[in-house]
């Protein structure tokens, strides 16, 4: 038992500190998710921080390149410097993004040179080379931008000489008379004109130049074919993201055989600004991108437990058989049900892992690391899943919103309304409502979105999501008096009813519904 519980010591809480090898292996597919994300389309994935983003597209590049084609995958966070020029706010916001494109351009080009040097038994680099030499020409072209100053001198010079000769002479017999004449001219004329520039250098990218370029390039790849993945989007700073967005559609979206795909968390990008003079500046997601996955949707779990033991089974099972495939150190199960069944010390702990989860995958691989850590030479019980969540919460996301006391206090009066007065872990918020606070916990991963559009019979015109609060937030109060009693609560045919499986329209959900409103004004919602 001790060495399965290594194993499970030994996962990386981040995709990037994976082997490509182990990306690929371990991986485990949700629906239909990785075959939408094949289509060709332009996409923008979201998903939080840990809901897998980064493993999938490295899963999609690695299957793309096995069938032939080139892959660029760029981690925005790696690109230039995004803590220097990028988020210096004294420099013009055109010239930052331009800055941050060219280096954008720079990466892509890096990447395909590389991968035509490492597999030039499949490419001819004599005629991709110039062509990527080219590309990378136009996209950093450089302007002065500044004064100029033109400076001229020009000398001329006119030498003449004249020379007259004259004689005459006599004899017995004759007279003889001369007369010579020469004229000599010489001239020189010279003329210096020097132009100094003062300024400052600035990029210019020709957007059209940069698309032919390009475009040159992509026709003599296999297939004609070339496929840019943007991982961590959201580092870019916020100001900055439509207008490389913008950038990037009119350089590289347009050419032909060139598949987009963004990684992204929705609360941290934007992709598109209003503009008096030309409308807007970005990407419109449905047109310049063609479709967009949330990854959150696919791992929601509520409505489907079998689907959620599944998933997270065999989540374990690949990772610690990816880990173990070069160690040796364990002998593993033939199959994930007999892996859990060797780990956890009964099917309810196993189910309680799934439930403290919450359907995000990093969540996952903490909490049972740590439940791991503790239980050590024994198989994983319930008490030390809910040890296990309750010092992750603690570690991970409470000091999260602790550093922002205004999320702190709306938790803290959510959990107050929710738990507290309600016995539900769970709540209804209209779909008109945008509150930056929500945003703020919903993206640590504290509320989870797990339904959306919900009708009610007795609110009329009006939809609402539910979200409901995480694991870590009541893992405390289980086997107390104070315990959530379902999802929540709402008015049935049958009366008052605890709701786990939240319906899409119920008769009376007044009761489930969260006024954000009544926090602002200090008064309580019950």
């Amino acid at each position: 038992m001790r060495t399965i519980n290594l194993a499970l010591l030994k996962l990386s809480k981040r995709a990037e500190t994976y082997k490509r090898s182990h990306l690929i292996d371990s991986f485990v597919d949700i629906g239909a998710l990785f075959t939408l994300l094949s289509n060709p389309d332009n996409q923008i994935l979201f998903g939080r921080r840990g809901t897998g983003k980064t493993h999938v597209l490295s899963y999609l590049a690695n299957e793309l390149s096995l069938k032939g084609s080139i892959v660029v995958q760029l981690d925005m966070r790696m690109i230039g410097s995004t803590g220097g020029i990028y988020s210096d706010s004294r420099l013009p916001i055109s010239e930052r993004a331009t800055r941050l494109l060219v280096d954008t351009l720079c990466a892509i080009h890096d990447q395909v040179l590389n991968e035509v040097i490492e597999k030039g038994e499949e490419y001819n680099l004599a005629i991709l080379g110039p062509l990527l030499d080219k590309f990378i020409d136009a996209s950093t072209k450089v302007e002065v931008d500044g004064l100029v100053q033109v400076e001229e001198s020009s000398l001329q010079q006119q030498n003449f000489k004249e020379q007259f000769d004259t004689g005459i002479s006599a004899d017995l017999t004759s007279l003889n008379a001369s007369l010579k004449a020469s004229t000599e001219q010489v001239g020189h004329t010279s003329e210096e004109k020097r132009t100094s520039r003062e300024g400052k250098e600035r990029f210019r990218v020709h957007f059209s130049s940069v698309g032919n370029e390009l475009e040159k390039v992509v026709k003599v790849l296999p297939g004609s074919k070339l496929w840019i993945i943007f991982d961590e989007w959201s580092e870019i700073p916020l100001d900055l993201q439509p207008y490389l967005a913008d950038l990037l559609r009119r350089t590289v979206l347009p050419i032909r055989g060139v598949s987009v795909k963004i990684a992204a968390i929705e609360q941290r990008c934007r992709f598109r600004i209003p503009d008096s003079d030309i409308g807007h500046i970005g990407i419109e997601v449905g047109a310049d991108a063609a479709a967009s996955i949330n990854l959150d949707e696919f791992l929601v779990f509520e409505n489907n437990t079998d689907l959620a033991k599944r998933f997270f089974s065999d989540l374990l099972y690949k990772h610690v058989a990816a880990i173990e495939k070069e160690t040796n150190e364990v002998v593993m199960p033939s199959s994930s049900i007999q892996f859990i069944n060797e780990t956890f010390t009964q099917q309810p702990a196993f189910e309680e892992f799934v439930r403290a989860a919450e359907g995000v995958p990093r969540d996952a691989i903490n909490i049972i690391g740590i439940a791991a850590q503790k239980s050590m030479d024994n198989k994983i019980s319930v008490p030390d899943i809910r040890a296990a969540a309750r010092t992750w919460y603690s570690r991970a996301k409470q000091q999260a919103v602790t550093a922002k006391p205004n999320a702190q206090n709306l938790l803290s009066w959510i959990i107050d309304e929710v738990i507290g007065h309600r016995q539900a872990r769970a709540f209804l918020l209209a779909t008109d409502v945008q509150d930056e606070l929500i945003d703020y916990l919903y993206d640590e991963r504290i509320l989870h979105l797990i339904k959306q559009g919900i009708s009610a019979q007795d609110v009329p015109g009006k939809r609402f999501n539910v979200y409901s609060l995480d694991y870590g937030c009541y893992v405390d109060l289980i086997n107390t008096s104070r315990a959530p009693k379902g999802l929540f609560s709402a008015e049935t045919e049958l009366g008052e009813q605890y709701i786990d499986v939240p319906q899409t329209d119920l008769r009376s959900i007044r009761r489930a519904i969260l006024d954000v409103d009544l926090f602002y004004a200090g008064t309580p919602a019950s």
